[in-house]
């Protein structure tokens, strides 16, 4: 009886394909796996946004393994990542990145604005706000929706670029709190039309609520209570009804509040629970 070629060898070799050939080697998947965008790497890094991470692609600013990097490139481990020649170094995990919740005043800046070369610093400014945050070497924080330097109150800022991300998009679908200090009461009708959401552009944002918060003198607050709106468009819906805006404070963004013990210039980090109901899907190895 004759035996299975199969079994005695005779027939094809483990891995051999049907045509005798050897099988193609396969390439290592391991680097290939963990290769990532070369702005998202940045962004992880917390050295840049995504965007402004692309705008140094685009003005050649970039290297890897000394080629210029073009958009869509991917590094991976032990790839030389180097910004203007500088050698850039990623962090392997977000462990280190932080956000934080900031009490800013209306006027003080977010930033020290850079001065030209042959204008004089004033003497002794005061370190702004996200100069005064706790830092680590080759990090640098990111505020979130801020609000103008003219209105203040509530400010996030994060040294995780991938959460700068998630969280610039979340805040379009958030619900956010406002005063808004006007000079005069409002009329019915004015506050009608604020309440219907409409801005210079033609889109209209989703108003929760809009009521009277008391006030001083002739000055009278309001709380607004609005989806998805930021500072600027805030002062624009009521300056379209003639309300003469003097302040807009941002008191809460989704959930987290502005709390009355956090005094002006000051800040406090954000718990993992904030973190996780702003950006339900978010987790520290996303980033990693």
């Amino acid at each position: 009886m004759a035996r299975d070629p199969a079994r005695t060898g005779g027939g094809r070799r483990a891995g051999q394909s049907r045509g005798g050939a050897a099988p193609r080697p396969r390439a290592p998947r391991a680097a290939a796996a963990s290769a990532e965008r070369l702005q998202k790497m940045l962004a992880r890094a917390g050295l840049a946004s995504r965007r402004e991470a692309e705008a140094w692609i685009r003005a050649g600013r970039l290297t890897i393994n000394g080629q210029v990097a073009a958009l869509g490139a991917r590094v991976a481990p032990g790839d030389q990542v180097r910004l203007d020649g500088r050698l850039v170094r990623a962090h392997a995990a977000v462990a280190g990145a932080r956000a934080f919740v900031c009490h800013r005043s209306p006027g003080d800046p977010l930033r020290t604005a850079a001065l030209p070369a042959d204008e004089p610093a004033a003497e002794s400014p005061r370190a702004a706000l996200i100069e005064r945050l706790p830092r680590r070497a080759g990090r640098r924080f990111i505020p979130v929706s801020p609000m103008p330097r003219v209105d203040g109150g509530l400010e996030l800022v994060t040294s995780d670029g991938e959460l700068a991300m998630r969280l610039q998009r979340a805040v379009h679908a958030l619900v956010s709190e406002f005063g808004v200090r006007v000079r005069g009461e409002l009329s019915a009708g004015q506050l009608e039309g604020i309440r219907g959401g409409a801005l210079d552009s033609g889109a209209r944002l989703t108003i929760e609520r809009c009521e009277a918060a008391g006030g001083e003198a002739a000055n009278r607050w309001y709380t607004l209570g609005v989806r998805g709106a930021s500072g600027k468009e805030v002062r624009q819906l009521f300056e379209r009804q003639g309300a003469l805006v003097s302040r807009v404070l941002r008191t809460q963004l989704g959930p987290v509040t502005l709390e009355r013990s956090l005094a002006r210039g000051r800040f406090r980090e954000l718990t993992q629970e904030e973190v996780r109901a702003l950006v339900p899907d978010y987790r520290a190895t996303d980033a990693g």
